[in-house]
């Protein structure tokens, strides 16, 4: 872990949320990442609270092996029948936002539950107020998430900054009219891929606003290579070659076979990486002149896909588009200061925190060279275009994912000029999020 990881990891539980949980019987603790006999329980809390079955102890010990790097909290009730296992979960970890133009530390948010049996008692905003206040305390000025529920987090402050397309693909209508890539596509070992995928991703997400570096495990679960992968042997990874023997790009995917038409079977692609347009093209071209094939299942795409010109057909393709990725501002100063704009101009910006963390009034001034300054005051400066908004309006935009104009027509923000703020924030490429955490 870098400093700023292990120094999150690390950090003692915020006072205010110990104390307001104990007041209700409660205690919250850190779970001890060097003994299962605290994982176990705490992983049995979460797969409850996401309605999974009981975990066997392959799945707990693959579990164990490798999230030492999340910071685990568990709220614990002493009379409960059961007191090993917390009433509720929360887990965070230390990573990298993109942002346009620009990286950020941040809070990567999962594993979020509360039992039934202890709903409506004020246990989740606690915990998440705390954590939010000893992320920022730590050097982290924004918290990301995703989430299963799209109605919680709204009260916390996050909003979606970063929606997912999701695809269906009619091959035989489909077609192709994109380019030849010039390279080559091999089919490579699971274990082979899954080294390859570390360091495409890498070079890919720096220049994706939205994305964050692959949480710990994921990389095993993508490519079945952890002991407890169910139907790993389904999986196929092939990889795309530069004519000069670079690799560029890596797919995964599995095929269902139709036994009643075997030319309509169903490839669904569970991870396709791509640092170059050519091995975008060659990967998709490749996926799109598969035999036998019927249809093509993909999530977690950009909602400005290139692929939706690269196909003659474009109604073949069926997209349905969501929330996905979450941002929640703590530290409007840094956070703003931390991407780049395409104008140079200055706003005034009044912001509203529901829990009090990141509200004030902010004079935000971009220079030609794109970067910004953001100094609080107490008033805005007269002349200067004012905006009135909350943090999760504040950080629904920071990605450049909704116009500002957008909000203003929904009620959300007030603005002197909605159209200059919209100008302000936006960046020509669509936010993404192309995995979930």
């Amino acid at each position: 872990m870098t400093d700023h990881r292990r120094h999150h990891h690390d950090a003692s539980l915020d006072r205010t949320m110990t104390d307001a949980l104990a007041a209700d019987g409660l205690e919250v603790r850190r779970v001890d990442d060097t003994a299962r006999a605290e994982t176990d329980p705490w992983l049995e809390a979460v797969a409850r609270g996401f309605l999974d079955g009981e975990r066997n102890d392959d799945q707990r010990q693959a579990f164990f092996d490798r999230t030492a790097y999340r910071r685990k909290l568990g709220v614990f009730d002493a009379s409960a029948p059961q007191p090993e296992v917390p009433a509720a979960t929360f887990a965070s970890w230390a990573t990298d936002l993109t942002l346009p133009g620009g990286m950020l530390p941040a809070c990567a948010i999962s594993s979020v539950t509360v039992a039934p049996t202890h709903r409506r008692r004020g246990i989740l905003r606690r915990l998440m107020a705390g954590e939010l206040r000893t992320a920022l305390e730590r050097g982290l000025p924004v918290a990301v998430l995703t989430v299963s529920e799209s109605t919680i987090y709204g009260r916390f402050g996050f909003a979606p900054a970063a929606a997912a397309a999701q695809w269906k693909i009619d091959v035989r209508r489909a077609g192709w009219i994109g380019p030849d890539a010039p390279g080559r596509i091999d089919f490579v070992t699971r274990e082979q891929g899954r080294g390859i995928a570390v360091e495409l991703h890498e070079r890919v997400r720096r220049d994706s606003p939205g994305e964050i570096e692959m949480p710990g495990g994921h990389w095993d679960r993508y490519f079945g290579t952890r002991p407890d992968a169910e139907k790993a042997d389904q999986l196929r990874v092939v990889q795309y070659r530069t004519p000069a023997g670079g690799i560029d790009g890596v797919a995964v995917y599995r095929v269902t076979e139709d036994h009643a038409d075997f030319t309509a079977s169903v490839v669904d692609i569970s991870l396709l990486v791509a640092a170059t347009n050519e091995a975008y093209a060659g990967l998709w071209r490749f996926f799109l002149s598969l035999d036998l094939i019927g249809t093509i299942n993909v999530s977690e795409l950009s909602t400005a896909e290139p692929l939706w010109w690269m196909i003659a057909d474009q109604r073949a393709a069926t997209i349905t588009v969501r929330d996905h990725q979450y941002v929640r501002i703590l530290d409007v100063p840094a956070t703003l200061a931390a991407r780049r704009y395409d104008v140079a101009d200055t706003l005034a910006l009044e912001v509203a925190d529901p829990l009090g963390i990141a509200d004030g009034t902010f004079v935000l001034a971009t220079d030609a060279d794109g970067t910004a300054t953001v100094d609080p005051v107490d008033d805005p400066p007269v002349g200067v275009p004012f905006v009135r908004l909350g943090v999760a309006e504040l950080s629904a935009v920071l990605l450049g994912g909704v116009s500002p104009v957008t909000l203003a027509r929904a009620g959300r923000i007030a603005a002197d000029d909605p159209a200059r703020v919209a100008r302000l924030f936006a960046w020509p490429t669509a936010p993404r999020l192309s995995f979930w955490y």
